[in-house]
């Protein structure tokens, strides 16, 4: 098998002290997830629902798990029973299906919300202006089932490390706009989720406190 093990212990010793590792564990099968579980990772990432339902069902229950993909509104209920947080929502619709189906659980869902900085046209998220448009108009303050805990963002997928950087730097001085503006109050809006396998050094001292990383952990998916 895969060295999961290892990789996991090399992965976290080069993580400083407030930044939490998101094992992305999609396309792995079962005993990876366990490897890593057994030594003591307890945070995995999925972006998928069927395929996070039958792992969900599976696995150990104290396991966090993390939706990291596109989330269709549809696939909202199916996954509200047991997410721990749904780490890209890019749209107030998406954030009010959340709030409707966390209620029927009795259930408070954490939640980032997703910027797209980066210049490409394929990654989702809301534009910087989108985002302080969403939280100005104000309508989020009335969902009491979802909370906003901070901001997730994914860098070009480039080897320009300098670009990369500048990205991070400003999802992080974003950050510090929009908790001074609108959570102020909140010491629950802290998350700043950016960095994967081929940046996670670079987010680290861009001030991320929240690295999703899983070719490195678990190598290339199985499935």
């Amino acid at each position: 098998m895969y060295d999961v093990k290892g990789n996991l212990r090399q992965v976290l010793g080069q993580l400083p002290q407030g930044v939490r590792l998101v094992a992305i564990s999609k396309y792995h099968p079962n005993e990876f997830i366990e490897a890593a579980y057994e030594e003591g990772q307890r945070v995995f990432g999925e972006s998928h629902e069927q395929e996070l339902r039958l792992k969900h069902e599976s696995l150990p229950k104290d396991i966090e798990w993390h939706f990291i993909g596109h989330l269709q509104t549809n696939k909202v209920k199916y996954i509200a029973p047991y997410v721990t947080m749904i780490e890209a929502v890019d749209s107030l619709k998406l954030l009010k299906e959340i709030d409707k189906q966390a209620t029927k659980c009795g259930r408070v869902i954490d939640v980032l919300l997703e910027l797209h900085i980066a210049e490409e046209s394929t990654k989702y998220g809301l534009r910087l202006d989108d985002c302080r448009q969403l939280l100005a108009d104000g309508e989020w303050r009335e969902l009491k089932h979802v909370r906003i805990c901070g901001l997730m963002m994914m860098a070009s997928l480039t080897d320009d490390c300098e670009q990369i950087r500048q990205e991070f730097m400003t999802a992080a001085g974003f950050f510090d706009e929009v908790k001074q503006q609108f959570f102020a109050d909140a010491p629950w809006f802290c998350e700043r989720s950016w960095g994967m396998s081929d940046d996670y050094n670079i987010a680290v001292g861009c001030r991320s406190t929240m690295v999703r990383i899983g070719t490195m952990i678990f190598g290339p998916r199985i499935y």
